[in-house]
């Protein structure tokens, strides 16, 4: 059974980084497509960044580009998403999922197979 656990989330003034990791156990991290969604207290999740299964094909949308990095780290079996120029609207509760069909990540939290607890980010102004 594959287990998902986030780390690395936290508070941080605008402006700053945060560096989430998304730890796999029970697969390897290079099989799956892994994705990152975000939820807000009140607002519905959001597809964050995805990279792909086997080669890193990344899909981010346009409100992350630039600022957020989601990269694979084979040998520590994890996903990790680098945060940087954070704004008080990345306020979120933060989750990792991993797709087990091969290819590019699904944009949608229902194309996953397996999601992680959450992480909380809070940005403060």
């Amino acid at each position: 059974q594959v287990q998902l656990v986030e780390s690395g989330g936290g508070l941080v003034q605008a402006g700053g980084s945060l560096r989430l990791s998304c730890a796999v156990s029970g697969g390897t991290v290079s099989d799956y497509a892994m994705g990152w969604f975000r939820q807000a207290t009140g607002k519905e999740r959001e597809f964050v960044s995805g990279i792909s299964s086997h080669v890193d094909a990344i899909i981010d949308p346009d409100f992350v580009k630039g600022r957020f990095t989601i990269s694979r780290d084979n040998g520590q079996n994890a996903v990790v998403l680098q945060m940087n120029a954070l704004q008080p609207e990345d306020t979120a509760l933060y989750y990792c999922a991993a797709q087990s069909r091969r290819g590019l990540p699904s944009l949608e939290w229902s194309g996953y197979d397996y999601w992680g607890q959450g992480t909380q980010v809070s940005v403060s102004s």
